[in-house]
């Protein structure tokens, strides 16, 4: 009886897996003719590279200030910042992947956890506000907000969820 119950399973899980299989795929009229209509969600997009090489960068702005096991607010934003601002650009744009890959460097060269500016640093709703450049010191104060001299907390955000989800989809495969 346990060897049937045994078949009996493998039989349903190929079948449903080749109706998955085939369910995800196109038809074959559409194959031929170079058409492939995308029925499915698209949840991870693809970014484009970052144009900043994170890897090369000086992290010790950070490292010397931004030191545990107690990790000071003051301190680490205002390095993290002295360090970020430069890149507000790159940072806020959604498009690329620079947010995630300087995170990623500076948990490597600092040895912090994943998320801790994310979780220490809060200016406001909109983020952590960068002072304004040479090039922007003539700007208003309204002019100087619309302007991306912010970072943005949805990036922040963003970062959290990847770093958690990477961490998820490695103790899978492990």
């Amino acid at each position: 009886m346990g060897l049937s119950q045994i078949k009996s399973w493998l039989v349903l899980v190929v079948c449903l897996s080749l109706c998955a299989a085939l369910s995800a795929s196109a038809f074959v009229s559409d194959v031929v003719s170079g058409q492939r209509v995308l029925s499915e969600r698209r949840l991870l997009q693809v970014k484009k590279p970052c144009p900043v090489n994170f890897e090369f960068q000086n992290y010790t702005i950070i490292t010397s200030q931004c030191k545990g096991p107690n990790y000071s607010p003051k301190l680490c934003c205002s390095a993290f910042k002295e360090f970020a601002c430069p890149f507000v650009d790159e940072l806020n744009d959604l498009r690329n992947n620079c947010a995630l890959t300087m995170f990623s460097y500076i948990n490597i060269n600092g040895k912090y956890q994943q998320g801790l500016f994310a979780s220490l640093c809060r200016e406001d709703k909109e983020g952590l506000e960068c002072p304004a450049g040479p090039l922007s010191a003539s700007l208003s104060e309204k002019d100087n907000k619309s302007s991306g001299n912010r970072i943005i907390c949805q990036v922040l955000s963003m970062l959290m969820l990847s770093a958690a989800n990477l961490v998820l989809s490695l103790q899978l495969f492990v």
